[in-house]
């Protein structure tokens, strides 16, 4: 049997996160502790190395989102932001592969985060879910 891809969630809004880790979990994935700061964040990915990142922009009034992104990145952990602020998150695309722009169902971001894993995997096979945005050039090339 397959090992489950692992996901890691970094929302501020509780309700929010455990309703995407419960969708997640029924779909198949493994979803790691839920999180809500930077710090916690970063441990957890050093100490599993997450299949994929779903980051808030906004957490606890600022905008840690960003600088998490660019620091999960940099140790290979591929994200998609999970925001309200999809300018930002546009603004941002050079550390992430792709945005959910809130409001967003919990069967949007299923489909989103099974999309972008075949991507970063090479499989264009899948249509694009509508909602979510894709920052090309953070993934492979696929023929």
């Amino acid at each position: 049997m397959e090992k489950p891809h692992t996901l890691l969630i970094v929302e501020d809004e509780i309700l929010t996160a455990i309703s995407l880790k419960s969708g997640l979990e029924d779909a198949g994935y493994q979803v790691m502790d839920l999180t809500s700061r930077p710090g916690e964040a970063m441990a957890a990915a050093r100490e599993c190395n997450p299949d994929l990142a779903l980051v808030n922009i906004k957490l606890y009034g600022r905008n840690d989102g960003i600088a998490l992104a660019v620091e999960l990145k940099a140790i290979g952990v591929p994200v998609v932001f999970i925001s309200g602020q999809p300018r930002r998150a546009t603004a941002a695309r050079s550390v992430a592969v792709g945005s959910l722009a809130k409001p967003y169902s919990v069967d949007d971001m299923v489909a989103a985060v099974a999309y972008l894993l075949a991507r970063l995997a090479g499989d264009a096979s899948q249509p694009c879910p509508k909602d979510l945005q894709v920052f090309d050039e953070d993934l492979p090339e696929v023929a």
